[in-house]
């Protein structure tokens, strides 16, 4: 596996599942409810960059840090304590558009990180945490969990993605009714909003964690590559042009190994044993 130097990334715990074929990124920043600096964002979007090109790393799993001091957390949103770099000064109006740009940067790279990239949430997923869970292909969560964006309650908006990337997920009345009274969602109303994909007691968390991110990491890779790609793109154009989209994915995936096997595998009735390539 391409080695990923945790002091570079000391507000990050990074695991690599060998039989799962998997890795998973735990935001480690307990006492303060996995709170989101510009920072976090940063070595989360970075830690990911080599794991784009790693062949032993097939699926990888955001969440919060198993080891909670206060509450369990994904992420209790932006940290307000921390404005951003040292370059930028409070002051200008100009360089708080710019600490958002930057943030805008770290949430885009994490959305287009081309493998499948679950978002495991046991506790809070609120605002800034909220808009990670938005940039993930897979949502896992715990009935314990709540969801939201309380800023509207500090006058301020969830302003790194929230309004857009939400309103494709359920709508603009529901993302109007979240954000203008600022008050919690549970996961089970996420879930029925179609937004979660497996609702789990806290109990059997890890468990689904690592059923799900296992089936993916066993899965073929090159496939998963361009769905995510065909779906992510091919939904923001118009459908002839999102069919051509899936027709040259499907004219690529064809020279992939695991196509070979996977038609082997059906024809001998055995279980395919996909490898990646």
């Amino acid at each position: 596996m391409i080695y990923i130097s945790e002091q570079k990334f000391d507000q990050l715990k990074i695991e690599h599942v060998a039989e799962g074929n998997y890795t998973v990124i735990s935001i480690n920043r307990p006492d303060r409810l996995n709170a989101l600096q510009t920072e976090t964002l940063r070595q989360i979007s970075e830690a990911l960059q080599p794991l784009i090109v790693d062949e032993k790393t097939r699926c990888v799993v955001l969440r919060g840090t198993k080891d909670f001091t206060k509450k369990p957390a994904f992420s209790a949103g932006a940290d307000l304590s921390a404005f951003g770099n040292e370059d930028l000064d409070q002051s200008l109006i100009r360089h708080h558009d710019e600490a958002m740009n930057r943030r805008h940067i770290y949430y885009d790279l994490i959305d287009r990180f081309p493998k499948p990239l679950i978002a495991a949430v046991d506790g809070f997923a609120l605002g800034g945490g909220l808009e990670l869970v938005l940039v993930c292909d897979i949502i896992i969560a715990t009935k314990r969990s709540s969801f939201g964006f309380p800023e509207i309650q500090r006058g301020i908006f969830a302003a790194n993605g929230g309004t857009q990337r939400m309103i494709k997920s359920i709508g603009k009345f529901k993302v109007k009714e979240m954000m203008f009274f600022g008050e919690p969602i549970t996961a089970q109303q996420m879930y029925d909003y179609g937004v979660i994909s497996f609702l789990t007691d806290a109990d059997n968390f890890e468990n689904v964690i690592k059923e799900k991110a296992t089936k993916l990491g066993n899965s073929a890779t090159n496939s998963l590559y361009i769905i995510k790609k065909c779906v992510d793109y091919g939904s923001q154009v118009p459908l002839n042009v999102g069919l051509q989209f899936e027709l040259f994915g499907y004219g690529i995936n064809s020279r992939s190994e695991d196509v070979m096997e996977g038609v082997n595998a059906f024809l001998e009735k055995r279980k395919p044993e996909f490898k990646g390539r």
